[in-house]
């Protein structure tokens, strides 16, 4: 069973370690390395606690399994850690984030993804997200923006309501 609620400032160590090395996991072969000098467990503890009223986290039988941090309209980041992928934690998440948005009036949800992260690429895709091109996205470092060019996916979440 995977319960999803609102972050806590003593949940960050933790969620840290899970972006790390679900980041690592992910991108270190597929994006430049000066982006990935920049991704420290330190820079993402940062990240999270700048971020933290907007982080949604997935608790499972053995903790902390996950989390799912919002951005606007964008799902930000989605990470699940290393022992608690498979056992549906992601689709829990996303179904949580769709559904924040959906509850703040966001009627399309939009999400970045690295190319060739082909996993969550699948994932995205099985969910009913679908890509709609490339943009140039300006990821977060401690040095400021790194564009970086991305998969941009795209999700109706709500139908807009019309003025009677």
């Amino acid at each position: 069973m995977t319960t999803i609620t609102a972050a806590q400032d003593s949940d960050v160590d933790r969620l840290a370690q899970i972006w790390y090395d679900g980041w690592r996991d992910a991108h270190l072969i597929i994006l430049p390395e000066a982006l990935t000098r920049l991704r420290t467990l330190e820079s993402f503890r940062d990240r999270l606690k700048a971020a933290l009223t907007d982080v949604r986290v997935a608790v499972a039988d053995a903790g902390l399994a996950g989390f799912v941090m919002l951005k606007g309209d964008e799902v930000y980041q989605v990470y699940v850690a290393a022992e608690a992928r498979g056992a549906g934690v992601a689709g829990a998440l996303m179904d949580d984030a769709e559904a924040v948005l959906a509850a703040r009036g966001v009627t399309t949800g939009w999400l970045a993804c690295a190319i060739g992260n082909h996993r969550a690429a699948r994932f995205y895709e099985k969910r009913g997200w679908r890509r709609v091109g490339t943009v140039i996205y300006e990821a977060e470092t401690s040095a400021g923006p790194f564009p970086l060019e991305n998969w941009r996916y795209e999700k109706v979440l709500a139908r807009p309501v019309k003025n009677q």
